[in-house]
């Protein structure tokens, strides 16, 4: 049974209702195809791990190379798909805008709206600034079912100011943001209470360093949970460590940990 976008997108909505549901970030299509395989019941793009796979630097792509990579990504799945649309690829509110719009076309179920600069000394945009972008994204969303997330970047940058991060997260939630999304929380304390600020809005945890498992993230009253660029970094270091072997040793046992062929051809079969 083919499954619309519609569907994917109301049932992307339900699952942000109640209980807590791990959103893992695939790199492409194969790896989209293998999480749904696994049971997943929705999966996150990865900026980074997707700039990996074309020889690009994180926040090097296109919103071009962005876009085609996420209508392959919803086209090969029958699972919701929410875009790391990084910070809309433009600064000016009306230009975000027309990308997000882009973005809706392009099948995903979610998307993402980040408030960095890129800029170390001046890492988030101005509050107002960063409030208009999402107002705009809200607009450029419209009626068609796609969920905003509004990401507060500060403790990525090392702003760890938990007052500024709630601050910015609710005053996205007013702005329309449908889920928030503050990267880089670590600690139980911070965690509940962001949780605890942002509600009844659902939060979204990076799981990075905070050690959590999924029961206990639940606990906290997290909604989801993302992995970012994890998968992409685990798939990357079995590679490395083989083909350095093979570099520097002429030895090739590294391979010998790989997954079998057999058991791909037959998910993918």
């Amino acid at each position: 049974m083919h499954v619309t976008t519609a569907d994917k997108r109301a049932t992307f909505r339900k699952m942000h209702e109640s209980g807590c549901f791990i959103l893992p970030n695939p790199v492409d299509v194969g790896s989209a195809k293998a999480l749904q395989h696994l049971g997943f019941k929705a999966i996150a793009s990865s900026s980074a791990g997707f700039a990996w796979t074309i020889g690009k630097a994180d926040n090097h792509v296109t919103v071009e190379d962005v876009c085609q990579h996420l209508a392959a990504l919803s086209s090969a799945v029958d699972i919701p798909v929410n875009a790391d649309f990084e910070g809309g690829f433009a600064v000016e509110p009306d230009k975000v805008a027309d990308n997000v719009e882009r973005g809706v076309r392009t099948g995903v179920a979610g998307l993402s709206i980040e408030d960095s600069t890129g800029d170390k000394d001046k890492p988030l945009y101005d509050r107002v600034l960063a409030v208009e972008r999402i107002k705009a994204s809200r607009k450029a969303i419209g009626d068609s079912g796609t969920l905003l997330v509004g990401r507060c970047e500060a403790y990525l940058w090392g702003v760890t100011d938990l007052k500024l991060v709630i601050d910015r997260l609710t005053t996205y939630a007013d702005a329309g943001a449908d889920c928030l999304y503050a990267p880089g929380l670590k600690s139980r304390e911070d965690i509940a209470a962001v949780v605890k600020a942002v509600a009844p809005k659902p939060f979204n945890l990076l799981i990075g360093g905070s050690g959590l498992s999924l029961q206990e993230a639940q606990d906290l009253g997290v909604r989801r949970i993302s992995v970012g660029g994890s998968l992409a970094r685990a798939a990357w270091g079995g590679f490395m460590r083989a083909a350095k072997e093979m570099a520097e040793k002429g030895t090739f046992t590294e391979l010998g940990g790989g997954y079998p062929g057999g058991e791909l051809n037959k998910m993918f079969g």
